[in-house]
């Protein structure tokens, strides 16, 4: 098999869906042959697997460009999804959690978690006006990184989530360490916004261009 095959056999349910509720919405077959399940939202089982992989110091790539230990690891799963975060997951065919992608809304350039200040992070952001973007984020995990699985997996779930909120604008915080993130933003129409990019936190902004 060349190409990653996506089959949808559920229609999207209504967002935001109860925190702890995870929706089969269908499945994707990679270029390998091997069979995901793909879900909106995360049950008690995968907020586990979530945590742990965020705690998980042998994962360089994870505790290097991202903040999920501080966010998921250490922090609150419930006070990360009351801002209105939606989560897709890509699972294996032996229930662990291959990939993750969410979105929610966010201002447009507000830095990730690590990067904030000490008065940023004081902030409340559901008390922010983010106007009509919404930030998507994402990561695979050991061992499917690198297997190709990602553009198609992000591309079905940015489209569902814009099918529920037709007027949202995307962007994403893209790490310079970071070049295969970046690349696969920009194979999705992703085109990067100099003057909100900063380079003292390394953090690019890319925003979605409607093809």
């Amino acid at each position: 098999m060349s190409e990653t095959e996506i089959t949808i056999d559920s229609a999207m349910p209504e967002l935001p869906i109860p925190i702890y509720t995870a929706v089969r919405m269908g499945t994707m077959r990679s270029r390998d042959g091997d069979l995901f399940e793909i879900k909106v939202g995360l049950d008690d089982s995968l907020v586990i697997q979530l945590k742990e992989k965020s705690l998980d110091v042998t994962d360089v790539e994870i505790q290097n460009n991202t903040s999920d230990r501080e966010r998921f690891g250490e922090g609150s799963y419930q006070e990360w999804y009351e801002k209105g975060r939606v989560p897709f997951a890509l699972i294996d065919a032996a229930g662990n959690l291959a990939a993750l992608a969410w979105f929610g809304p966010k201002p447009l350039g507000r830095k990730s978690l690590k990067h904030l200040t000490a008065v940023e992070r004081a902030q409340d952001e559901r008390q922010l006006d983010a106007g009509d973007w919404h930030t998507i984020v994402y990561r695979a995990y050991n061992p499917y990184r690198g297997k190709g699985l990602m553009k198609a997996f992000v591309k079905f779930a940015m489209d569902s989530y814009r099918a529920a909120y037709p007027h949202s604008k995307i962007w994403a915080g893209i790490y310079a360490e970071n070049p295969a993130s970046r690349g696969l933003v920009e194979r999705l129409g992703f085109k990067e916004c100099a003057d909100l990019s900063d380079a003292s936190s390394h953090e690019t902004v890319m925003v979605w261009e409607e093809q």
